[in-house]
């Protein structure tokens, strides 16, 4: 049975309002409102864009058995998000479980696919070393760097509804951007020494 809310909010703007914090804002209306969000975050966290569907579908039911969102404390967007990052979680540690008994029965692994070697606009060049970077962190930076420099949530937002310390946020926040810098450096450095080897070995 489903628990509605009393004060009927509909749309993004409803969801979260400040004005109702005791309003239990049911699943149907959340996902209305933020089912695209939450594909994005799961794209930017690095999921397989088949799996995303089924995640943003687990997403919601997890949603649901928690019987809805009450505003007040982290935003719908920080507290969907959270459990974005669980179900994420939870499905790699099963992806890693299955190729471990895929190794073990002698299955061939699949290669994972090669960078596409031609040159494409500088935007989007830039575009997929930031991704590239962000590949390079580990889950719980790469959250608290997503959600914070791409989604623009606050960091006490984030830290709610990740029920970490608010210090926790700052930190991970700090070693999320030097070494997404780091290593988005690197890869711009490895570019221009491609193109300049190009141009030099030139007849």
């Amino acid at each position: 049975m489903k628990r509605r809310p009393r004060g009927g909010h509909e749309g993004g703007e409803g969801v979260s309002g400040p004005d109702a914090p005791d309003v239990l804002v049911p699943v149907e209306a959340l996902f209305r409102a933020h089912a695209r969000f939450v594909a994005g975050l799961l794209l930017r966290l690095g999921a397989v864009p088949a799996d995303v569907d089924d995640l943003v579908q687990e997403t919601f039911l997890v949603a649901h058995r928690h019987g809805g969102f009450v505003p007040g404390r982290a935003s719908a967007r920080s507290w969907l998000g959270a459990i974005a990052v669980r179900v994420l979680s939870t499905h790699r540690r099963g992806l890693r479980r299955a190729r471990r008994r895929e190794q073990e029965a002698g299955a061939a692994t699949i290669p994972m696919v090669a960078d596409d070697p031609e040159r494409r606009f500088e935007t989007r060049a830039a575009v997929a070393r930031l991704a590239r970077a962000l590949d390079e962190l580990d889950l719980e930076h790469r959250t608290v760097f997503v959600l914070y420099e791409l989604e623009g949530e606050p960091c006490a937002r984030i830290a709610e509804a990740l029920d970490i310390p608010l210090g926790t946020v700052h930190s991970r926040l700090h070693h999320a951007r030097a070494r997404v810098l780091a290593t988005y450096r690197r890869f711009e450095s490895a570019r221009v020494d491609r193109a300049s080897g190009v141009k030099h070995g030139a007849p």
